[in-house]
């Protein structure tokens, strides 16, 4: 049998636009054939899935469930629609992925009100969060039921251990529950040098939504619910938001081949040492400001426009603020020494034309 299939890229081009552009590693490519042929149950009834549980408890302990999905934005709706009732809302940072790239999909699909508070970090605290942590008894308002906190942040910035369990006993006091975007997780564990459960179950946090995508993954996200007590009808609430995966084992393979072992740890320190090279090189150019503390695998920086869109043309990156000249540069588990080696070298020889 033959196949029409072709390579249609150029797997020399590299670029610092987001880690989703990166490939699928190798372990987790081996691990999918390991999964593929003969038949397994659809819809989660198979027996990588069932292992997966087990290897989520051994990393938010005895009381997790997972539930595997098909996407991030899929993740945090189903996550945020079990905490909250319909009249619930969710207060986040204004910076907050659920709030700036998810199209509304929160709103419109989830059916909940987002509470914003500007920050200066994109990290939230019990002081901003008062801010409109109030009107729980007017029926005038939203009720705000959640608090959703990014792990690390938008801004690539970590919450410590000690931020985010002042955050989920102020939260808690207050009668509300307490949501992690973890799209880039292990990126802060590996910053703050801690496992996953330090910050999470650990602290406080009710419900995890779990990234693999930009960590290695082909595709797939989990819902990791920390307290079986502060939710209902996942199962049911995962299908109704369309992301019942019916092969579901091919999800959850890839989730093992990520946390069984070292995996997961080991690509999130490569990508975090490749943004520290990039920041220590990007120091070296006159003219480039570094914005934010380069904790995790992401540089934000800010110089002149026409520089940037000239460097676009030999990297792709975005810009974060273009009227401010503000961008992004993120690095991933396949970046190389050599592939911001060269980018320095590009950024400095487009600064001094």
């Amino acid at each position: 049998m033959t196949t029409d299939a072709k390579r249609r890229h150029d797997p020399g081009v590299r670029g610092f636009a987001s880690d989703n552009y990166a490939g699928v590693h190798p372990e987790v490519l081996a691990a999918l054939a390991l999964a593929n042929g003969g038949h397994q149950s659809a819809y989660g009834d198979d027996d990588y899935t069932a292992h997966l549980q087990q290897t989520v408890r051994s990393h938010f302990g005895a009381r997790a469930e997972a539930f595997p999905v098909f996407n991030g934005t899929g993740a945090n709706v189903v996550a945020l629609q079990a905490l909250t009732d319909r009249w619930g809302a969710v207060i986040c940072a204004e910076s907050a992925h659920i709030n700036v790239d998810e199209c509304g999909a929160p709103e419109r699909v989830g059916g909940l009100k987002l509470l914003t508070v500007p920050t200066e970090d994109g990290k939230l605290t019990p002081e901003l969060i008062e801010r409109e942590a109030h009107g729980w008894d007017d029926e005038h308002r939203a009720m705000p039921q959640v608090v959703s906190i990014t792990q690390n942040t938008e801004l690539g910035t970590c919450y410590t251990v000690e931020e985010v369990r002042a955050i989920c006993e102020h939260a808690h006091e207050r009668g509300m529950k307490v949501h992690l975007d973890g799209a880039r997780i292990a990126n802060a564990a590996a910053s703050l040098d801690v496992p996953m459960r330090a910050f999470t179950n650990a602290a406080g946090v009710d419900v995890l939504s779990l990234g693999g995508t930009k960590n290695g993954m082909l595709f797939g996200e989990a819902v990791i619910v920390l307290d079986p007590g502060s939710v209902g009808a996942m199962k049911h609430l995962r299908k109704l938001s369309m992301q019942l995966a019916s092969k579901m084992r091919f999800i959850s393979v890839q989730w093992d081949a990520l946390l069984s072992g070292d995996l997961w740890l080991r690509n999130a320190r490569h990508a975090n040492a490749m943004a520290q090279r990039l920041a220590e090189g990007v120091k070296s150019v006159d003219g480039v400001e570094i914005l934010y503390p380069v904790q995790a695998n992401a540089v934000f920086a800010r110089l002149p426009n026409e520089v940037s869109e000239r460097l676009q043309k030999r990297f792709r990156f975005y810009f974060w603020d273009e009227a401010a000249g503000d961008v992004r540069w993120m690095c991933s588990f396949d970046t190389t020494e050599e592939d911001v080696d060269g980018f320095v070298a590009a950024l400095r020889e487009e600064m001094g034309r």
